[in-house]
């Protein structure tokens, strides 16, 4: 069986589909390839946006408007938390009175309760 000139340029369909049918194929390793290449990208881009963040929001160097007052390091004492009282208006001059000799009457005598 001869061809002709034209018929031998033009390949056949079935070399046309072999070739397609291993050509395009992912296997396995390509798949996990891909998938870990995905997740490493969208790593990179949420952590980029996360620092951003993080330093656009800082606040500057000697800015003191975002500073949270610290608490006192030792704890108030009972005549404090009263003079603190009576300074906001919570109670009036007669019960600051009561209550600082009721304290200064606990403080002479530590046995009473």
């Amino acid at each position: 069986m001869t061809r002709s000139p034209s018929e031998l340029d033009t390949p056949s369909r079935e070399v046309i589909t072999v070739m397609f049918w291993y050509d395009h194929d992912m296997s396995g390793w390509g798949w996990f390839g891909a998938s870990l290449g995905m997740l490493i990208f969208w790593g990179l881009i949420i952590t980029a946006f996360v620092l951003l963040f993080r330093a656009l929001s800082r606040p500057a160097p000697g800015d003191t408007r975002n500073v949270t007052p610290q608490a006192p390091s030792t704890l108030a004492t009972p005549k404090q938390v009263l003079a603190e009282r009576f300074a906001r208006g919570e109670i009036d001059e007669d019960e600051y009175r009561r209550r600082l000799q009721v304290l200064h009457s606990a403080d002479a005598d530590p046995t009473k309760h």
